[in-house]
């Protein structure tokens, strides 16, 4: 008969959140378990190595903070991050605070089923092992679940493809070879100009132009990095309070496009447009709410893409129509100046579908074309498909994929109603993807964790959000979200990258507000939760 491993804590994935949480699940003086789907640490910067696979947050902002001695003895070589050198930064953490030992790697989660009369999570793992444990704290990420696209005669294909999101680790030798690559999104954009420089032929499909601003990634700056590390944690306090939005530690500008000349308009996103990166969508401060500031931001870098591109039939393919920032924001390293490559050719799908991945490449409804090796640059199921491909069971054995029929609902994006001490790390109904996702993540395994030593100490068996709660959050969600421009276009934030998945605005806009609102409900003894 198989026997059952009984822990406090179990942690599933091994990622920014999954290393925290148990960081902190330790120094409760918990027994943990991380389960890691992945043959290393890391998460998104395990699985994403894609050619040109950066982060768009400057290195100060995306680390943790929860250790003085750590943060100011790393040193990052770059504004941006590589993916290598993120994943030598988490693997650094995990042997500094000895990490590795409470972490079960290539074991994917099956299922997690709430035992009632236990008071558990049962959790089974394809290796055919058991576990149990009082808590399930489910750190799988936010855009960690990749979108495979369902196109006829994938599996006809004589080369190889690759999603972005699974890419080799032992890499991919592009010199000489046709390259197909579907997909214009945030993957893609950073991809796109590598590969280019590689490949013999690159053919990009784009379905949609995209936004993207350059990032002007550069060396980092000594002085810069040593003003930031003398205050480090009044520098963090600010980050998190002052620009959680921004993604950036150089503050939005306090003031409308409206209040301002039009000379005076383009003198500040020209400014902002040099600094580079996520501070130029802080060149105003009603980007993603006034629909007249937005479109003087988006006419600017309509004007950027004209200038930059040489072939006036690809300026009008790659200039977008729908309105800036109401998808996740780019950043690129060369994108737009990559379209100016005589080996480079760009296909509209919107307009020629593809019908079909032949043994050959891919045919569109206007032609074929010859390929050796496809890339999938198409994304991720965002915020909900990390947990859906689980069997997560909660009271009466409901599952999670019932619960979110119509779209995922919960309270602050932590618990389910129904599902009893199960925590969603950045899930849906929290600012997530909207923000900083380190200052997000911290955010949250610290809220979790202080929940957890409350119960403990109080002798409380279980913590479940209540149905009321959570209808009122989930309404206060879409409330603010309808406020904003976000919801003006087709967007992952909205699922409709998703054939079929329910068209609900997922994260939460505003930062500080929700941080506001987290300490509130603890103030007022875990207001909308029930407390057994």
């Amino acid at each position: 008969m198989q026997s059952t491993d009984e822990f406090d804590v179990i942690i599933v994935g091994a990622g920014i959140s999954g290393l925290y949480m148990l960081y902190r699940m330790r120094r409760l003086g918990l027994s943990v378990r991380v389960i890691e789907a992945g043959g290393g640490l890391g998460g998104t910067w395990y699985w994403n190595r894609y050619p040109g696979a950066r982060c768009d947050t400057d290195t100060l902002e995306y680390s943790y903070s929860f250790d003085e001695d750590l943060q100011q003895e790393w040193e990052w070589p770059e504004r941006y991050p590589t993916q290598p050198e993120i994943l030598k930064y988490l693997n650094h953490v995990a042997d500094r605070f000895e990490l590795r030992r409470d972490i079960k790697f290539d074991t994917r989660v099956e299922a997690a089923h709430y035992d009632e009369a236990g008071r558990q999570w049962r959790i089974a793992t394809d290796d055919g092992a058991e576990m149990a444990a009082r808590f399930l704290v489910m750190a799988t990420g936010s855009i960690s679940a990749p979108n495979i696209p369902a196109i006829d005669g994938m599996d006809s294909f004589r080369g190889p493809i690759h999603h972005t999101a699974r890419w080799p680790h032992e890499g991919v030798d592009l010199s000489g070879k046709r390259v197909g690559v579907i997909g214009t999104g945030s993957s893609a954009v950073q991809a796109i100009p590598v590969i280019a420089e590689q490949a013999a032929q690159l053919t990009v499909f784009q379905r949609s132009p995209q936004w993207s601003v350059p990032a002007h990634n550069r060396p980092s700056d000594p002085e810069m990095v040593a003003e930031i590390k003398a205050d480090y944690a009044g520098f963090r306090a600010r980050n998190r309070l002052e620009s959680g939005a921004q993604l950036s530690h150089i503050p939005a500008n306090d003031f409308s496009a409206l209040d301002l000349s039009e000379d005076e308009r383009q003198r500040v996103l020209e400014a902002r447009w040099q600094l580079g990166g996520f501070p130029f969508f802080g060149a105003f401060n009603d980007i993603t709410v006034n629909p007249d500031s937005n479109k003087v931001t988006a006419d600017f870098v309509r004007g950027k893409i004209g200038e930059i591109v040489e072939d006036p039939d690809l300026v009008d393919m790659l200039t977008p129509e729908y309105t800036i920032h109401c998808k996740r924001p780019v950043l690129d390293s060369g994108y737009f100046e990559t379209y100016n490559r005589s080996n480079v050719l760009l296909v509209d799908i919107n307009a020629a579908p593809i019908q079909a991945i032949t043994p050959d490449g891919i045919r569109t409804t206007d032609a074929d074309y010859d390929l050796d090796l496809i890339v999938l640059a198409t994304g991720f199921d965002a915020m909900t498909g990390a947990l859906l491909r689980i069997d997560i069971r909660g009271r009466d054995g409901l599952p999670l994929s019932d619960a979110w029929a119509s779209g995922p609902v919960n309270y602050l994006g932590l618990q389910v109603s129904g599902f009893p001490n199960l925590f969603t790390i950045t899930g849906p109904g929290s600012p997530s993807v909207l923000t900083n996702m380190m200052v997000a993540i911290e955010q949250h395994v610290e809220w979790v964790t202080d929940c957890i030593a409350f119960m403990v100490e109080n002798g409380h068996a279980s913590i479940e959000a209540t149905e009321e709660a959570q209808e009122a959050w989930v309404a206060h969600v879409n409330e603010v979200a309808d406020a904003t421009l976000w919801v003006s276009c087709q967007n992952w934030y909205q699922g409709h990258n998703i054939p079929g998945k329910p068209k609900v605005f997922m994260p939460l806009p505003g930062f500080p507000p929700y941080v506001e609102k987290c300490e509130e409900v603890v103030a007022n003894g875990y207001e909308g939760f029930i407390l057994a």
